[in-house]
């Protein structure tokens, strides 16, 4: 009936012009209007279904023209038939609403409702992005207040039906509920209080428990060997921190006098206790009054050091560590974590708390993309457009201020996910990360993906030529003025390539590596690896531009579009190799298809490393990681159905993250993972079907691995496209960073005899550890972490709870205000509840409860 009478009111309005309208008339708009949205149907033949409300509870008229409501879908649009407005599409994921002929207005009181189809289906809130505005013509963009928020339920209305829910009608995940997670809960396993003691994550090769205990105070003495002495100071700033004291520092050519720890990177070890000969091992030997860390090398005896310290504990207002003999080594080189700002910018503070826990778990690459479409994140000297027009989004049609908004930050520059490292800021990060022995590889990513630097090249380009000086405006330039090639990319650019045949672009990737090189020099250190990206080239990328058809005329070997890309790598690697620089990519920038890579001997690098990342199975590219070992790459492993850490954490809609690859990874989906047998984790398919057998599923041989020398380990991944702020980043990576620390570093027996009985004895181990100490000391560093909503069920008027993390408090409500804690079953009768999840200050979701 409302819609009805909104035609009615739009055919019979007077509506004011838009010249008429004010600064001021359109704000009171903003603040009073709604933009709304809404899940119609995933299950529709001709299409799914969503609608976009415009509900006028202003009391102005909306004029016929000169208006446009700009919002963010992450989906393609297809186009509105017979309707009186349109949404157009921008660039990326910015659409715009904007009257068609017909439109007649929008009368004070009246509600606009349009149902559009997407590209694909839409189950979770956070698919929907924040921050909707509108703009007139002449008048600055003022935000739709409904939609000015982190919480998408503020703006999307529920998604409750199955139609809602689920990604099509063979879509055979189950959604989670408080119900089916309280059984789900009930099979987990107890906290065992000896793992929490005891049990070190990640896992050491071997250990031995002894009697007894040292009990550390200040009358303890440190004696470090000469060049271990940022170790040992590591070692008593974090007694200092987590304990209030620390002990007397002392190299160890100073007698020591009573008990001492004595940190040693000799290599010798002892001879009941050799120092394993793999770098970064160590041993660690726990008496009364004596403790040895001794380290293969420096790495290994900070290694040692974090695993005394996650022996350390307080009881009776004493710090005790259990006796203890340890041999460890890595299981893998490699032991990455990366890390997505070029999306959305978080800041230096959680990057540095992100270092500081990868140093703990014994993680030591941090692979950090620092450039993407929506944004370059470091200031590069000589190049100030980079972070002066790339670092920023705003409403810029021109982009010669800021690049166009994106993912949700809104109009203004002062929207979310805005910034960039400062070069004291990397350079404090570069030394901060050494310091716990982690190498920081960044990662410039193009030829696709680098919109943001097109578009600063661009606005420098512009400047430059209004000031006359042409020869400088296009020595860096990205973009051929009369390239005409059309493309459209995963993320719905058009215009994001790189110029692979300009000569300009070779001069900015030389003076980027440059200036990066610079900035490790000025840390202290040696830039080692340059990751150029390469992934995700738009398909029709060059195909119509003047210069790049020179360069098919003049260049042997290059005769068409389809040699652009791994020309582009060659020249790429050429310019690395004479800075003596290893070279990394993502798998798909070092292919020419599924099937075939790139040849290896044309790239002059020592190394050149690829991160393997897309294996959904039934698409046929998931052998992708041995096809490049086997040629000749180094493979880090990055699986997304496994080590995507901005997938959601269970199947729930208001769980945030993309779930393209997994419907959802949860800790137990991490822990399983084996790096040492690929195919082995082809569990299920995106739609949830049991995969019985690989092979039939992709419908070809898959081949064996024949270099495992070439696999150099895992990496888990977090990209950022629906992660605005730093607590949101920390809750999609902890705990489940952790759990892959576990696989990088340590191999369990069940990996290897597919014993059920192991693997859920070690689950339980690891768990106990992770709940009963690891998580209370992240909270206590600050760090923000995923809360799982409890399991619950009103049976017989009976509330029962239950929690994934066993140590977390759970509450219920019967109002949403006043919440009491749960202890023991509580008889509510035929009432229904609110329920959550507490753990320190920090709470879950809140979800209602429904008497059976």
């Amino acid at each position: 009936m409302k819609r009805m009478i909104a035609w009615l009111a739009l055919a019979g309005c007077s509506c004011a012009q838009a010249g008429e309208w004010s600064q001021t008339q359109l704000a009171r708009f903003t603040d009073s209007a709604e933009l709304n949205f809404a899940v119609v149907s995933n299950f529709n033949e001709q299409g799914k279904q969503m609608q976009l409300t415009l509900d006028n509870q202003s009391e102005l008229s909306l004029p016929a023209s000169g208006w446009a409501v700009y919002f963010h879908s992450v989906r393609q649009i297809a186009p509105l038939a017979d309707q009186p407005v349109q949404i157009e599409h921008v660039q990326g994921d910015l659409h715009r609403l904007v009257p068609a002929e017909n439109f007649a207005g929008l009368a004070a009181g009246a509600e606009l409702s349009v149902t559009y189809q997407p590209s694909a289906h839409m189950v979770s809130y956070t698919d929907f992005m924040p921050r909707a505005f509108m703009v007139f013509d002449g008048l600055e963009a003022e935000v739709f207040a409904n939609t000015d928020t982190e919480d998408m339920t503020a703006f999307v209305a529920p998604i409750v039906k199955p139609e809602q829910q689920l990604r099509s009608q063979a879509d055979n995940f189950t959604i989670a509920t408080a119900q089916n997670r309280y059984e789900r809960n009930s099979q987990l396993p107890a906290i065992d209080s000896d793992s929490v003691a005891t049990r070190i994550i990640p896992a050491p090769t071997q250990m031995d428990e002894h009697r007894g205990e040292a009990q550390l105070t200040a009358k303890w003495q440190l004696r470090y060997a000469g060049s271990l002495k940022a170790e040992a100071e590591y070692l008593n700033s974090r007694l200092q921190q987590m304990y209030g004291f620390s002990l007397t520092l002392q190299p160890d050519h100073i007698p020591a006098d009573g008990p001492t720890i004595y940190l040693r990177a000799t290599g010798q070890g002892e001879k009941k206790l050799p120092v394993p000969e793999t770098a970064e091992s160590y041993i660690l030997k726990i008496d009364d009054d004596t403790i040895v860390i001794d380290g293969r090398d420096a790495a290994g005896a900070f290694y040692g050091v974090q695993s005394l310290l996650a022996l350390s504990h307080k009881s009776d207002d004493q710090v005790k560590v259990k006796n203890a003999s340890i041999s460890d080594s890595p299981r893998a080189v490699w032991r990455g974590m990366h890390y997505d700002m070029g999306r959305n910018f978080h800041g230096q503070e959680v990057t540095l708390r992100l270092i500081e826990q990868m140093g703990r778990y014994k993680l030591n690459k941090l692979h950090m993309h620092v450039t993407e479409d929506e944004g370059w994140r470091l200031e590069i000297p000589g190049l100030p457009e980079l972070t002066e027009v790339g670092a920023t989004r705003c409403f810029d049609l021109e982009e010669t201020e800021c690049l166009l908004t994106q993912l949700g930050t809104g109009p203004h520059t002062t929207g979310s996910g805005n910034g960039y490292y400062s070069k004291a800021d990397f350079i404090e990060l570069l030394r901060f990360a050494a310091a716990r022995h982690i190498e920081v590889i960044p990662e410039i990513d193009m030829p696709g993906h680098a919109r943001a630097a097109v578009k600063a090249m661009d606005a420098r380009y512009t400047k430059l030529m209004q000031a006359g000086d042409e020869a400088a405006a296009k020595q860096y330039l990205l973009a051929d003025p009369d390239d005409a090639s059309e493309y459209l990319t995963v993320q719905n650019y058009t215009d994001n390539s790189i110029n692979v045949c300009l000569e300009s672009t070779y001069r900015f990737v030389d003076k980027v590596i440059y200036e990066l090189q610079q900035m490790y020099r000025e840390a202290g250190l040696k830039l080692s690896t340059f990751h150029m990206g390469g992934d995700e080239v738009g398909k029709g990328s060059w195909s119509a531009s003047p210069v790049c058809d020179e360069l098919f005329a003049r260049e042997l070997g290059v005769a068409g579009p389809a040699d652009l890309k791994p020309y582009f790598v060659s020249r790429v690697s050429q310019l690395a190799s004479e800075r003596g620089l290893d070279l990394a990519g993502w798998e798909d920038g070092l292919m020419y298809d599924p099937t075939n890579t790139f040849n290896r001997k044309q790239f002059v690098n020592e190394r050149v490393i690829a991160n393997a990342w897309d294996n959904i199975w039934e698409w046929g590219v998931a052998d992708r990681a041995y096809r490049l070992a086997n040629n000749g790459y180094q493979v880090v492993l990055s699986h997304a159905t496994h080590l995507y850490f901005d997938h959601p954490h269970e199947a729930h809609p208001a769980e945030r993250g993309y779930y393209w690859a997994a419907r959802y990874t949860d800790m137990a989906k991490v822990f399983n993972y084996l790096p040492d047998d690929m195919y082995a984790n082809a569990d299920f398919t995106r739609n949830g079907d049991a995969i019985e057998n690989l092979e039939a599923l992709v419908g070809r041989p898959l081949p064996t691995l024949q270099k495992p020398e070439n696999i150099l380990g895992i990496q888990g991944q977090v990209w950022t496209e629906t992660i605005r702020t730093a607590d949101q980043l920390e809750q999609m990576i902890y705990p489940r960073m952790l759990v892959m620390a576990e696989r990088a570093w340590h191999k369990a027996g069940w990996e290897s005899n597919g014993s059920e009985r192991e693997r859920s004895a070690d689950y339980q181990a690891f768990s106990s550890a992770l709940f009963g100490r690891e998580i209370p000391r992240l909270q206590a560093q600050g760090a923000e972490l995923y809360i799982p909503p409890p399991g619950a069920r009103i049976e017989d008027g009976e509330l029962t709870m239950n929690s994934a993390y066993p140590t977390a408090a759970l509450e219920y409500s019967l109002d949403g205000a006043q919440w009491q804690t749960y202890r023991q079953p509580v008889n509510l009768g035929s009432q229904g509840a609110l329920v959550r999840t507490k753990l320190g200050e920090s709470v879950s979701r809140v979800e209602r409860v429904e008497a059976q």
